[in-house]
């Protein structure tokens, strides 16, 4: 388990554009309320002109879930109606599958602390990171780890669990108040001749100290709500706010078969009643299971004559059983609820991780640790009807074959030789995974493969600064080198299925002409449902007419990924006109979708709804608030409960949420600046300062909460305080544009125009796309008499937003004048 810092700003994803129509006066903008600190839209509701309603037909959910099922509702059968059994009562009758699972990573995924499961080296061994000297012992039969505690001082700490198998185990210590905490400090459970069998820290290149949010005893190292739900069966969180305590539970301690397959009571009734009734009586379909795994029954594979491509016999659904099931633990993903269902889809109790900034690489490569699910689902196997089990043993989870013959179930002979991969006598030879399926290597040693199957694009790597699988070996030679092999072997036309890169570069780089690339994906039905997701959710920030339709389109598509998308993209959309639009999303079938909607119309007028629509609206709040306090112990949770009830007008409410967050998280910056805002509203800028400044303190680097502080101390007439708050959030993080544009605008508020204009030129060179700063120069320097100048900013502003009447008259004006000085 290795995760990354708390930030209070996260790009793309605050909700702070406002889209090209509105532009507020310099004085509004300096005296803004700190809208660059919202929790990330898409944490905002987990922790977790108007158009016309969408009504998702019979036909859209007949495609989403294929041919033979029907969409499953609540009333189902589910967790409440049934108990887990255990799998050694599974085993009783399904030996040949319980031997394979006992020899199993999932078998190992936590376990307790014994002579057996313990790998390390916990005779005495010590290791040192950062002049902490930890030390590993045994005691009375149990294992020790000395080491530093949440006050930095060394104390001794009993490891209870073991935590996964290879190619590292990581280690449990259980606190009294039933937080159970991950070590960093791992064992490298590779043997010796591959560099194994060694102490190492998750975080070897960074000092973690006793104070940072991602020490072993903090937050970000919580077994209770990072890892729990994936390493054993059954996880019941139990976490009781009111004490802050925990008091989880398990039905398993590790992954057995009823993670799967679901509670198996039912199931085993059916079994114990089988003799009584068999032949003589109906034998029911489910067997009492949850979900049968029956996507593949029947199913053939062919080949294309006229591309050699493999063929599927009938045609997959849209959202899979077996991949959702599988994507429960492989993917980046939040849980709000734990009535999770086997078969279903993940969006129904899990919000997952799009391709955002930071996590996925502009093509879709992962490049943080994304698990395969995302990946996989933009890749043309799964567009095909491939599932996990076609390549995985589900019992075993090793592959079926080894090297190749996995590939050469479906793919002809003659993709496995020298004739494709042109790398003849190589050593070791390639194989399809080399290529195909490039690796990254995660919490230091556990190297993975990128599950999205692509073709090798080293043309793109220059263009968009995106890896290939040539270079990955090829270190020494130029991407442009690889690239003049590819197009020599196969031809100019060699692009595969995922072709987004530029269009996410784009966005990420704040490029003209992003919304037009993001909208041309979200539209092409031919792009994998993952990838129109995210760009749906990347135009969030360009939401305007020529973009609106695809919001539309997205609201009702049978992908329940790409519908909440579609209302994320709304997000900055004024409440009052979002209630036709998002309105029957409330009733959606997915849980994650009636979330998103709700949070959307938080703030919505209820004044004119009917009795039906507002019993609607009140349960889909209730569903809204139980989802937040499932996570109650997270800051992010309280910090979206907090938003929650701020935009509903719920003062008292949304502030002890936010007093909550911090308290759980003193750094969380996204809490800090909220709390602030929202003091801001009732005049209470001292307080609003003093919260912000308690932040800093926890939170020093935090570009988010300077830029927050330096907006309140604007509102108390401080300004040479302000402009150093402000300037040092544009230093901070200079990829978010918003925070040089408002310091230039404080700076010419200060008057200090000249170097107001540097600063915004200084961060279009680094955003050319971005329209705040483009505005600002064309005012600006307008102002100053720069007409020439003016103009240049205002034709490139028209490239972006080429149907701007206001802007076009402008253009002409500015035109007038200039030719006027030179006549």
């Amino acid at each position: 388990m290795a995760r990354n810092r708390h930030k209070s700003s996260t790009r793309k994803k605050a909700p702070e554009a406002t889209g090209a129509a509105k532009r507020a006066s310099r004085q509004e903008e300096v005296g803004e309320e700190p809208r660059t600190d919202r929790t990330s839209k898409r944490s905002l509701w987990i922790a977790a002109g108007a158009a016309a309603a969408i009504v998702l037909g019979a036909g859209v959910l007949f495609a989403l879930y294929g041919s033979q099922a029907k969409p499953p509702s609540d009333g189902d059968r589910s967790a409440e109606t049934l108990s887990f059994v255990g799998s050694e009562i599974c085993a009783s009758c399904h030996s040949a599958e319980a031997t394979l699972w006992h020899g199993s990573q999932h078998k190992h995924a936590m376990a307790h602390a014994t002579q057996e499961s313990v790998l390390g080296d916990f005779n005495d061994a010590s290791f040192d990171y950062f002049g902490v000297h930890s030390r590993f012992y045994r005691k009375d039969g149990e294992f020790f780890v000395e080491t530093d505690g949440a006050d930095g001082k060394l104390a001794p700490f009993e490891v209870k669990y073991t935590f996964g198998l290879y190619p590292l185990q990581q280690y449990l210590v259980e606190f009294p108040d039933g937080r159970i905490q991950a070590l960093s400090l791992a064992w490298d459970s590779r043997p010796k001749s591959e560099g194994g069998q060694r102490w190492f820290h998750l975080y070897p290149h960074e000092e973690i100290r006793h104070d940072d949010v991602l020490h072993w005893t903090k937050l970000n190292q919580n077994w209770n709500f990072m890892c729990a739900e994936c390493h054993s069966t059954g996880v019941r969180k139990n976490y009781d706010a009111a004490k802050d305590r925990f008091a989880t539970s398990w039905a398993e301690i590790s992954v057995g078969c009823e993670a799967c397959h679901g509670q198996g009571s039912a199931h085993v009734a059916w079994a114990k009643e089988q003799q009584s009734w068999w032949p003589y009586k109906d034998n029911p379909s489910d067997k009492g299971l949850l979900v049968r795994f029956d996507e593949r029954a029947g199913v053939t594979w062919g080949h294309d004559a006229k591309t050699g491509f493999p063929v599927r016999s009938a045609s997959p659904a849209g959202v899979r059983k077996e991949v959702e099931t599988c994507g429960l633990c492989h993917a980046r993903r939040g849980q709000f609820a734990e009535g999770w269902v086997p078969g279903r889809p993940l969006s129904d109790t899990h919000l997952v991780a799009v391709l955002s900034q930071g996590l996925y690489q502009a093509d879709g490569q992962m490049l943080d640790e994304v698990y395969n699910y995302g990946s996989f689902k933009q890749s043309r196997m799964y567009a095909a009807g491939v599932t996990c089990s076609d390549c995985h043993d589900p019992h075993s989870a090793k592959l079926k074959f080894s090297g190749d013959q996995v590939c050469l179930q479906c793919h002809a002979e003659g993709y496995a030789k020298p004739a494709h991969n042109h790398h003849e006598g190589v050593n070791p030879a390639l194989t399809c995974v080399s290529c195909h399926m490039p690796e990254r290597t995660f919490m230091v040693i556990d190297k993975r493969h990128d599950h999205s199957f692509r073709v090798p694009r080293p043309d793109l790597t220059d263009k968009f600064e995106t890896s290939n699988a040539c270079n990955d070996c090829h270190k020494d030679k130029p991407a442009s080198w690889a690239a003049a092999a590819i197009k020599g072997w196969f031809g100019p036309e060699r692009e595969g299925l995922q072709n987004y890169a530029h269009a996410f570069h784009a966005a990420w780089h704040d490029e003209p002409g992003a919304a037009i690339l993001l909208a041309a994906v979200a539209a092409d039905a031919n792009t994998p449902a993952f990838a129109r997701a995210s760009a749906l959710a990347e135009l969030s920030g360009h939401v305007s007419p020529a973009t609106l339709d695809v919001a539309r389109a997205g609201l009702s598509d049978a992908d329940p990924l790409v519908r909440i998308a579609a209302l994320d993209m709304l997000d900055n959309v004024p409440p009052d006109r979002l209630w036709p639009v998002v309105a029957r999303l409330l009733s959606d079938p997915i849980r994650g979708v009636r979330l998103r909607a709700t949070s959307l119309l938080a703030g919505a007028p209820t004044d004119k709804l009917s009795a039906a629509e507002r019993a609607t609206l009140d349960r889909a709040n209730t569903e809204f608030i139980a989802a937040q306090m499932l996570n109650a112990d997270r800051p992010e949770a309280r910090a979206a409960l907090g938003n929650f009830h701020a935009r509903r007008g719920e003062a008292a409410e949304a502030e002890a949420e936010f007093e909550a967050a911090l308290r759980l998280s003193p750094a969380y910056g996204p809490a800090a600046a909220n709390l602030a805002d929202l003091y801001r509203q009732v005049g209470r800028d001292a307080d609003a300062e003093s919260v912000l400044r308690k932040a800093i303190e926890a939170s020093p680097k935090d570009a988010g909460l300077h830029h927050a502080l330096g907006l309140a101390l604007v509102r108390l007439k401080r300004q040479d305080e302000a402009l150093a708050e402000l300037a040092r959030a544009a230093e901070l993080e200079p990829d978010r544009a918003r925070y040089a544009y408002v310091y230039a605008v404080a700076l010419d508020s200060g008057g200090r125009r000249g170097d107001a204009i540097q600063a915004l030129k200084d961060n279009l060179a680094r955003h050319p796309g971005d329209r705040d700063t483009l505005s600002a120069l064309i005012s600006f320097n307008r102002d100053a008499g720069d007409v020439p100048a003016s103009l240049t900013y205002a034709e490139q502003l028209a490239k972006i937003e080429p149907n701007n009447a206001e802007l076009k008259a402008l253009i002409e004006t500015l035109r007038a004048q200039a030719q006027g000085k030179q006549q």
